[in-house]
């Protein structure tokens, strides 16, 4: 089917597809329309974001509800307050010319009583958040007891913000006679158990494969010191001068932070996260569609619903926890026909992480190296040389070119030339002109451990550490990332835990003498690793000290309890890592 008018659409709707300029159906509209307008069936439609979704279920909605009928029939559930507004705003001009049809967008952070007055009046379609829907219903100003249809958009989005609760209490106000439609990127098992649970025999409509990732998106990835991770970051960006991206943090404490430092270094960014007001989230989110900001530093949660086309780059500063997120987090790029290319930015010990999600978008990554300082030097001059001979000039200067002949009087054209491209140029040659490589290694195997040393640690079980609370134990005590310890092995008494070898001397210098609640706490680099390095070796009197460190610690643990709480571990962790802040202060 080439044309809308093929798929069985009403006139009204046809004329306001023929007034926003749509021409020719996607595949998820072709697929999902024609079924949904000549059957009452559920179905579960899976494709990616930005192919057309809101028009695949948009259209038959509006053309099978009753306008003539003031109650509500058909409810929308959104994940995020800004896809609520979008899919609202989309349907109204979806309606144009269908007389009486009323649309209600019901959100959090604004005024519930204005939104029940507006279902009040009549709303045949309610496009809610599953928050705020919850409170409409617990305080009886919405009925959807008698509605016909029920969408699931973007599913998959809503159940990992943690809305199941939410979702399963909403569609139990719900008829078992409605139809259900679910829209979702992927198929994860939370979602797959909703259809379970609320759908009778949905028809299963797939463009692409399940949780495949658009073809559209050129998947690259950057392998570097956990500790160059801004710089590289920057490197990118600079790499790109046009560059009009989403870059996504695990936390709003990095969100925050790498935001910050970007502003600082000149860069237009805006940090995107949950700490913010409603009022300073539309602020961004503003500014970033009028292309103001280049950079939007965003969690996963606050990005959700974020529905911009032009989107060039989007960037990982640090992979998700959940694998199949990085699908959504790559979506944002590639859409409305566009390229995008998503960059991970990843330090060797998650290399693993890439194979597993190439086996769930089912595209291939390519190993790529951060550029160096001349090649960045190299694409800027010639970004600026372009912009140069582009420019539109304002005829307005004409009034002022004999003031400027006079100053430049003498200045020959080379000179000329030089002398205004330094004026923009010079920043970024001083900045990266003795500037290093950051990339790992040369042709790195990824097996290798060359660049990684193990060390052993006289603690383990029954001091009451498991692998996660004595890597957060290492992490708070040398002030180092959730990346930069790793391959933490807990054993009875003693433990083992690798990091980069750059951070030997910082090891070893914070468990120089270090104890904790009287007891000396010893770290020496693992025998294994030990032959062939002379770098951090303790002199025979230290390791003669430490022994007799480990006996007395050994006498004092046998007169002590066996096993300490979990309350009992944090207090130590923290006394550790005040400890090694007060150490390290005073090396400052």
């Amino acid at each position: 089917m080439n044309s809308f008018k093929q798929l069985g659409l009403s006139e009204p709707i046809l004329k306001a597809v023929a007034d926003m300029g749509f021409e020719n159906p996607s595949e998820i509209q072709q697929k999902a329309i024609p079924s949904l307008l000549s059957e009452n069936i559920d179905m579960v439609a899976l494709a990616q974001t930005g192919t057309g979704k809101t028009a695949a279920f948009g259209f038959p909605l509006l053309q099978k509800i009753d306008p003539e009928n003031r109650e509500t029939q058909g409810l929308i559930l959104s994940p995020t307050r800004e896809l609520c507004l979008q899919i609202a705003s989309e349907l109204k001009l979806y309606s144009k010319y269908i007389p009486k049809v009323n649309v209600v967008a019901i959100y959090g952070g604004a005024s519930i009583e204005e939104q029940a007055r507006n279902v009040k009046k009549g709303a045949q379609i309610i496009v809610a958040t599953p928050g705020r829907m919850q409170d409409m219903i617990r305080r009886n100003f919405v009925n959807i007891s008698n509605i016909n249809f029920c969408i699931l958009d973007e599913a998959d989005e809503m159940l990992n913000m943690g809305f199941y609760e939410d979702i399963t209490s909403i569609l139990s106000h719900t008829p078992d006679t409605k139809n259900t439609w679910l829209f979702s990127a992927t198929m994860p098992n939370e979602v797959a158990k909703i259809a379970r649970q609320f759908m009778y025999k949905p028809l299963e409509i797939t463009v692409g494969a399940r949780n495949q990732a658009s073809n559209s998106i050129r998947h690259e990835f950057y392998v570097v010191n956990g500790r160059h991770r801004y710089e590289a970051l920057k490197r990118l960006a600079d790499a790109n001068p046009d560059i009009f991206s989403v870059v996504f943090c695990r936390t709003k404490k990095d969100t925050q932070s790498v935001a910050e430092k970007l502003i600082e270094d000149g860069y237009n960014a805006a940090a995107l996260h949950g700490d913010l007001s409603q009022n300073q989230r539309d602020l961004v989110m503003k500014a970033f569609r009028a292309k103001q900001i280049q950079m939007l530093i965003a969690t996963d949660v606050a990005a959700r619903g974020i529905d911009v086309d032009d989107i060039t780059h989007v960037i990982h500063y640090q992979l998700p926890d959940e694998i199949e997120t990085y699908t959504h987090r790559s979506g944002r790029t590639g859409r409305a026909g566009k390229s995008g290319v998503s960059m991970v930015i990843i330090p060797k010990s998650e290399v693993k992480k890439i194979k597993a999600i190439e086996k769930i978008i089912q595209q291939p990554f390519e190993l790529k190296k951060l550029p160096n300082g001349i090649e960045i030097c190299e694409i800027q001059l010639y970004h600026l040389a372009n912009n140069i001979k582009n420019i539109t000039v304002d005829q307005a200067i004409e009034d002022y070119l004999p003031a400027i002949n006079d100053v430049l009087q003498g200045v020959d054209r080379e000179e000329l030339i030089k002398k205004m491209v330094a004026v923009e140029f010079n920043r970024f040659f001083n900045y990266y002109k003795n500037s290093k490589d950051l990339n790992n290694s040369e042709e790195k195997d990824f097996n290798s451990n060359d660049n990684e040393v193990r060390f052993f640690i006289n603690v383990g079980e029954r001091d009451g550490y498991d692998w996660k609370t004595l890597k957060d134990f290492l992490k708070a005590t040398l002030d180092l990332g959730k990346d930069d310890i790793f391959k933490v092995d807990v054993k009875n008494s003693f433990s083992f835990f690798n990091t980069e070898a750059e951070n030997t001397d910082l090891v070893m210098n914070i468990f120089n003498d270090f104890q904790l609640d009287g007891r000396f706490i010893n770290v020496e680099i693992s025998s294994k690793q030990e032959r062939g390095r002379e770098r951090g070796r303790k002199s025979q009197k230290e390791k003669n000290r430490d022994s007799k460190g480990r006996k007395r610690n050994e006498k004092a643990r046998n007169s002590s309890e066996k096993q300490s709480s979990k309350g009992k571990r944090e207090q130590k962790t923290s006394q550790a890592f005040e400890k090694a802040f007060n150490k390290r202060k005073k090396r400052k």
